[in-house]
């Protein structure tokens, strides 16, 4: 219904019409129109109505309501003025004799209670003074805002008594007072989750995706309405289809579940007066197609060349009054393949295709130019239902008709056939029309037909022809195509290839691969083909596999073709094709999830999701009891800000007597200074504490002084078990730094002299203690600057400490890296930005760590062993890096290479690498490759030798010694670090810095991965003895007793090597030196007084920097001495 704003009649004839039209009618196909309703007009039958396919007009009514309160759906298939599909505009009534021009009436209330949603189109609403509750609507709830759709809406200023909504309504949106008028909200309340409509704000409150206008459940069946098509109460995007694909016939079969569109619903039969085409319903064919009943339902089919068109004949309909065919009326027998009539042809020229005639022929009269009945070659029944004289067929007088040419010719169902008087006329026999009758009364009459020894083709039967040539036989002879009679098919050769089927030559299927020399196919179909041109599906010969073709449960069928050329299914979780077998040879996405899977997986997420909410909310509790702990500790509180941002530095410094500590033996020489192995008494305490005392030289610059107070300063600031700590300083005339004693000297020397008994467990364990050690520092913000193995120090075989602090610098709070300006720098192990630029961050540090695994994984091989120091910034640049340990994986100098990257953000953190070599330090077979891995070497017997040489009597470790006491305030008779503590105790003066907090217990539990508690213990006792590796290793483990400490005092003279050569910012070029064969070396700090021989009589150990790993510029370069 399309009126718009018409009036059909008087308004009440108006009104019926709508009453006809829309009584108890749910579904309305075309457009609602409300429209000139007057006050007492009763529009109760417009309940039923729940869905629209057009727009909805209301208009021009004075009616209050419009009781439209089960209208769920506007689809809105048509629109008015293009635009709207839903129109509510001037419904009133002006009392136009008022002086004031009142509205006595018009629509109060509009009851689209039930209305949630508009598939397509605006909305507008104007000139309705007398509505109410209409401004409180949320129409983006309805209208699809995405297809920018408007919604108009005009507000009269007209006072109006309405009433308020219900305090239930949400959003006080409601179409008219009272509960059941409420807006019903299913689209801006709905979670995130949802993608169309819902029910309630929860994700499982998402309406299917195929439902509109709201839903009571979440299936396709507990929709209020279907997005597009509705299947006996499921919707669905589409109906199932007239054709699927059987698996077993491998063809395209009727689909005996298929259903017809009609509208928005799927139906077994469209309604009488529909025609079905395509699967819908229409109510007209479209153009090249013909209407036609088949199985009682009309269809609409392609036209086969000409659409089928039936013609009056003569006598019938338009030509009742005709006597033939002539100028006037030939054109309307154009086209015409049914005549109901005759055919009466005289002098009139007549064109068409003919197949059945259902009256009769007769032909007096023929063009001069047509020596045939060739424009009724396809003439192939004459009924004969009526009859000229008895006659259906008549050709009689024709002058210039040379042959008749009817060669489709097969039936003539009744009546006399007479063809005489025609004097050029051959190839007419009696015989040949006999096998044509129905009946034995039909009868033929030849006479005065010119016989000119005319003889049919050789091709012909004795049945005879309807004129020269081949196609004219009534039988062939040999094989007919086509309707052309052959001597042979196109067996073997020849094109297009043929078979043989009954004394026809049929063409093979144009799926069948030309063959030579062999039949291409053995009938007609391309089931019957030798070989496919292409692929093959089941049986029959196809151009392409089932590409998404509708199967058997409305599932879509999938195939690709193998090597062979067959067709094989894909993989039943393939819905966009395949090119493979299996899972893997799908297109596109793959939707693998079924109902099962998805409950199963979403209990599975349920319960790892809540197991990781559970571990983290743990790991807070414990983490916020820590600092409970901690803090309660602390002997403030509240730390304040200060201006630069950072905390105050609290640790302590202690400042040592002389005569608190004595020097045993030397254990080494520098630039600088000297270091002793000696032993500390504190004052007033029964205790020895094994340290080392580093001695600067009296005549050291004060830049040197600097240095070493700036190195006291860095190791006073930490404390870590995996970094050296500094135990006091003492401020004689040179100065004195007093560090914890390492047993077993510096790790590069370790590995070297032991690496035949070092397994592979302790060197991931010290690779895991040096990044936790450098991970400290970092997050103290100091850049360490010369981490190699020689600064790594061993407590005991399993326990490394981080030493040597020279180069060291503590950065501020605002500060992510350091500008050195030259000096002493390890070039080896530096990164290649701190070579070119001097530029020293965190990152840095992660290279030289690479470069210090590197060393403990060789066992203390050289780092670009050959490479002359100034060429290394070049050698880096280039690319190269430092080779694959042969003991290690190929995962572990994976690691190394991460840490040599050009980029340092692309280097992992410490954190990373404390992570990484724990998780290989619990498999280390897995990750190092040891022949005979043994454990790290232990002698009891010189651990003896070594506590019988000194004075060790009542010796503690430091680490013991300083155990801070972790009490709130201090206590008269409280013990202290394992002594009681009184008055005039000096315990006090070693108290560390209180906020200490064990940190590695957030990371591993255990300092050492693999660590039974037997070698924990051991190692302990083992902490307390003296350096082995400063005293004479060559003589082996259990050989020879070590000297005396008052024999090593002799030796105090001995230099230590250097470790440390001077450069500049700005690199020039190298000075040899011509003191030593080496011209990178230079040892003019050493006494001349000392020689090799000296050296190799005291049988000394002097743990040098023997790489030529420093680089000197601007001076004369020094190396190190052996």
């Amino acid at each position: 219904m399309s009126n718009h704003l018409s009036l059909l009649g008087t308004y009440e004839q108006h009104y019926d019409s709508m009453v006809r039209m829309y009584s108890n009618c749910s579904v309305v196909l075309e457009n609602l129109e409300i429209t000139y309703t007057q006050e007492h007009h009763d529009l109760s039958f417009l309940q039923s109505i729940q869905e629209v396919s057009g727009y909805v007009l209301i208009a021009m009514n004075d009616v209050a309501t419009i009781p439209l309160v089960n209208l769920r759906l506007i689809r809105g298939q048509n629109l008015y003025e293009g635009r709207f599909a839903l129109l509510v505009m001037s419904n009133y009534h002006k009392n136009a004799s008022s002086a004031t021009l009142n509205y006595t009436s018009g629509l109060k209330q509009l009851q689209l209670s039930s209305l949630t949603e508009i598939l397509k189109g605006g909305v507008k609403v104007t000139h309705n003074p007398l509505l109410c509750n209409i401004e409180t609507i949320d129409w983006w709830d309805i209208v699809d805002k995405a297809g920018n759709y408007s919604v108009v809406f005009t507000k009269d200023d007209f006072p109006k008594k309405c009433q308020t909504c219900d305090p239930s309504c949400r959003n006080s949106s409601c179409w008219a007072a009272g509960q059941d008028h409420c807006q019903r909200f299913t689209k801006l309340l709905c979670a995130e989750q949802c993608s169309w409509r819902c029910r309630g704000p929860k994700p499982v409150d998402c309406c299917n995706e195929h439902c509109a206008a709201g839903c009571t459940g979440p299936r396709a069946t507990d929709c209020l309405a279907c997005r597009a098509f509705n299947d006996d109460g499921i919707c669905k995007d589409a109906c199932p289809p007239l054709k699927r694909y059987d698996s077993k016939l491998h063809q395209v079969v009727e689909n005996p579940n298929a259903k017809f569109t009609f509208g928005a619903t799927c139906v077994k039969a469209c309604p009488h007066n529909y025609v079905v085409t395509e699967g819908s319903c229409v109510r007209s064919c479209s153009n090249r197609m013909y209407e036609v009943k088949e199985n009682g339902i009309q269809r609409c089919k392609d036209c086969d060349g000409p659409c089928p068109k039936a013609c009056d004949g003569v006598g019938v309909g338009a030509l009742i009054n005709t006597i033939a065919i002539n100028a006037t009326n030939i054109d309307l027998f154009k086209d015409c393949t049914k005549i109901n009539g005759d055919v009466v042809i005289v002098e009139s020229s007549f064109t068409g295709v003919t197949l059945r005639l259902h009256g009769y022929l007769m032909i007096q009269f023929w063009p001069k130019n047509l020596t045939s009945l060739s424009v009724f070659e396809n003439l192939e029944i004459i009924r004969g239902r009526t009859t000229f004289s008895k006659h259906s067929l008549a050709v009689v007088k024709l002058k210039h008709l040379r042959w008749l040419g009817l060669r489709s010719l097969k039936e003539v169902s009744a009546g006399v056939v007479a063809v005489r008087n025609n004097p050029e006329l051959c190839y007419v026999w009696k015989d040949q029309w006999s096998h044509l009758f129905r009946s034995t009364d039909q009868t033929i009459n030849l006479l005065d037909n010119k016989r000119n020894n005319q003889t049919c083709d050789t091709e012909c039967t004795d049945l005879g022809c309807w004129g020269p040539g081949p196609t004219m036989c009534l039988s062939c002879r040999q094989f007919n195509r086509k309707g052309c009679c052959v001597v042979s098919c196109n067996l073997l050769q020849g094109e297009p290839r043929e078979v043989e089927v009954n004394g026809s030559c049929i063409q093979c299927h144009p799926e069948c691969l030309l063959q030579t020399g062999s039949l291409t196919c053995s009938g007609p179909g391309p089931d019957k083909c030798s070989q496919c041109a292409h692929v093959k599906d089941g049986p029959h010969c196809v151009p392409h596999c089932p590409h998404g073709v509708q199967g058997e449960g409305g599932k879509l069928v999938w195939k690709y073709a193998d090597r062979m050329g067959q067709c094989q299914s894909c993989h039943q979780n393939c819905t966009e094709g395949c090119s493979g077998p299996g899972w893997s040879g799908c297109n596109g996405s793959v939707a693998h999830s079924t109902l099962a899977a998805s409950v199963i997986g979403g209990l599975l997420l349920l319960v790892i999701v809540s197991l990781i909410i559970f571990v983290l909310l743990r790991r807070m509790q414990i983490k916020r009891k820590r600092t409970v702990r901690r803090l309660l500790q602390e002997r403030e509180l509240v730390e304040p800000l200060t201006p630069s941002g950072q905390a105050p530095n609290q640790a302590l410094l202690r400042i040592l007597k002389e005569t608190e500590f004595k020097k045993v033996r030397v254990l080494g020489s520098g630039a600088f200074g000297t270091v002793y192995k000696g032993l500390w008494i504190p004052e007033g305490e029964n205790v020895k504490i094994p340290v080392a005392i580093k001695v600067l030289r009296e005549a050291t610059s004060p830049k040197a002084n600097q240095e070493v107070l700036d190195e006291a300063y860095v190791m006073a600031s930490v404390d870590h078990p995996h970094v050296c700590r500094l135990l006091g300083i003492c401020l004689t005339s040179s100065v004195q730094l007093v560090t914890q004693l390492m047993p077993y000297g510096c790790l590069l020397d370790y590995v070297r002299h032991h690496r035949d008994s070092i397994g592979a467990q302790w060197l991931l364990n010290w690779c895991v203690q040096i990044a936790k050690g450098m991970n400290y520092l970092e997050e103290r913000h100091l850049v360490h600057r010369d981490l190699a193995a020689r600064n790594v120090l061993l407590k005991s075989p399993n326990h490394v400490k981080i030493t040597d602090f020279g180069l060291a610098k503590l950065l501020t709070a605002d500060e992510k890296e350091y500008h050195a300006d030259g000096g002493k720098v390890p070039i080896k192990w530096m990164a290649l930005e701190s070579i070119l630029q001097w530029t020293y961050t965190h990152q840095s540090d992660v290279w030289s760590y690479g470069v210090t695994v590197w060393e403990i994984m060789t066992f203390g091989s050289k780092p670009y062993d050959g490479i002359p120091a100034s060429e290394i910034a070049t050698v880096l640049g280039r690319g190269e890096r430092l080779p694959q340990p042969p003991i290690c994986t190929i995962d572990v100098y994976m690691i190394m290479v991460k840490c040599w990257m050009i980029d340092p953000s692309s280097r992992p953190r410490f954190k990373e690498l404390m992570v990484e070599f724990s998780k290989m330090a619990s498999d280390p077979s897995r990750y190092l490759v040891i022949q005979g891995d043994l454990p790290s070497p232990s002698d009891s017997r010189f651990y003896s030798r070594l506590l019988s040489t000194d004075d060790t009597e009542d010796v503690i470790d430091p680490d013991e010694y300083l155990l801070p006491y972790r009490g709130m305030g201090n206590h008269k008779d409280r013990p202290m670090n394992g002594h009681p503590a009184g008055e005039n105790s000096l315990a006090l003066r070693y108290i560390t810095d209180p906020t200490d907090s064990a940190l590695e217990k957030d990371f591993i539990d255990h300092e050492y991965m693999n660590q039974s508690v037997s070698e924990t213990s051991q190692s302990s006792r083992l902490s307390k003895v003296l350096n082995p590796n400063y005293e004479d290793l060559s003589l082996g483990w259990g050989a020879a007793p070590l000297p005396h400490p008052l024999e090593d005092l002799n030796t105090s003279q001995v230099p230590y090597g250097p470790e440390y050569l001077n450069a500049s910012c700005k690199l020039r070029p190298l000075v040899t030196s011509h003191s030593l064969d080496n011209p990178d070396y230079q040892a003019d700090f050493l006494p001349q007084t000392i020689t090799d021989a000296t050296l190799a009589e005291n049988h000394l150990f002097l743990p040098a920097a023997e790489n030529l790993e420093y680089l000197g510029v601007g001076g004369a370069l020094h190396a190190p001495v052996r």
